[in-house]
């Protein structure tokens, strides 16, 4: 099972290894705006499957959502800490 913590670690090296065929890769070559529209697209995921859709499918949209994030952390050079300070 992947941890918040792995997950980040797992994109970073996908990131510096650009592994061909990754989407992640190709996220971060599509940039901020694109990033960006990713993570609004997935919290309104969220927040519909947590009205409607009950909680399995509301924590498979917080994760598809963490994920996003993640990927937003990596393209704007935020680390773990960064976030952990602020938590």
């Amino acid at each position: 099972m992947k941890t918040f913590e792995s997950l980040f670690e797992e994109l970073r090296t996908k990131a510096a290894t650009r592994p061909a065929g990754s989407l992640t890769v190709d996220e971060l070559d599509k940039g901020t705006h694109f990033i960006g529209k990713k993570i609004v697209e997935e919290a309104s995921e969220t927040w519909i499957a947590a009205e409607y859709e009950g909680a399995e499918r509301t924590a498979e949209e917080m994760s598809q959502l963490i994920y996003h994030l993640q990927v937003m952390m990596i393209d704007r050079g935020i680390t773990l800490d960064d976030i952990y300070k602020n938590l």
